[in-house]
C-alpha cells in the first residue's frame, strides 16, 4: 500500500493531478489494474490515500499549538501547510476533488479546531474559521501553477509594463506599479495576518466569549 501511494503521489508530482489513473497508476508500478482494486474501490479512494500522505508531512502538536495560543497556532498551521502543498504543487487539484478526511488531514482539522474551542470561540464560529482558513490556503497553493500545471504569471515589474500607460487614465495603479505584482508568499502571508485579525474580531465581539 504504502508504495503504491507513494507512487500515485510521485505521478501527480511529475505529470499533474489529471494524469493520476488507475491505468497509469498500473503502469508506473508494473502490474494490473486488478492488483491496485485490491486496495482501491476506485479513483476517488485512490485520491483520499493520495492528499492524506501528503498532509502526513504536517508535523503539529496540539499541546504545542495550545501554547501558542489561537492565532499564533492558526498562522503555524496554514503556513505548514500552505508548504505541504507548495512542495506538491500539482497536488492542489486533488483537495478540490473532495474533503480530505484521511487519519493525518484529520488529525491536523481536530487540532487546530480544539485550539479555537479552548480559545472560547463557539462551534459553528470555530467550524467556520478552521473550514475558510482551509480554503483560503487551498486557493493560494492553486494560484502556484496555473492552468495546465503552468508555473506562476511573468513577475514582470508593473512599472515596466505600465511605462507607456497614461498616469492621468490610472494614476493610482501607476503610484503602486513598483510594488506589483506582490510574491504570492508575501501575499498569502498578508491575507492570512487580515483574516487573523478579523477572527479576532469576531471572538472579542461575541458576547459568549
Amino acid at each position: 500500500m504504502e508504495r503504491i501511494v507513494a507512487t500515485a503521489l510521485q505521478i501527480v508530482d511529475e505529470e499533474g493531478s489529471d494524469a493520476l489513473s488507475m491505468r497509469t497508476l498500473a503502469q508506473r508500478l508494473g502490474s494490473g489494474t486488478a492488483t491496485l482494486y485490491r486496495h482501491f474501490d476506485n479513483r476517488a479512494a485512490l485520491v483520499a490515500h493520495v492528499v492524506d500522505r501528503m498532509f502526513g508531512v504536517v508535523q503539529l502538536d496540539g499541546d504545542e499549538l495550545h501554547v501558542l495560543g489561537w492565532q499564533q497556532a492558526l498562522r503555524t498551521g496554514a503556513h505548514a501547510m500552505f508548504d505541504a502543498l507548495a512542495r506538491h504543487r500539482n497536488a492542489a487539484p486533488l483537495l478540490v476533488e473532495q474533503v480530505p478526511v484521511g487519519p493525518n488531514a484529520m488529525a491536523l482539522r481536530e487540532r487546530c479546531v480544539a485550539v479555537l474551542l479552548d480559545s472560547g470561540f463557539p462551534p459553528r464560529t470555530a467550524a467556520y474559521a478552521y473550514a475558510t482558513l482551509a480554503r483560503y490556503v487551498l486557493g493560494f497553493a492553486i494560484q502556484m501553477n496555473g492552468p495546465g500545471g503552468a508555473t506562476q504569471p511573468d513577475d514582470t515589474p508593473l512599472a515596466t509594463v505600465f511605462e507607456s500607460v497614461d498616469p492621468s487614465r490610472f494614476p493610482a495603479t501607476v503610484t503602486v506599479a513598483g510594488v506589483m505584482p506582490v510574491p504570492i508568499e508575501d501575499e498569502f502571508s498578508f491575507g492570512l495576518e487580515l483574516l487573523l485579525s478579523g477572527l479576532a474580531q469576531l471572538r472579542d465581539a461575541d458576547p459568549a466569549t
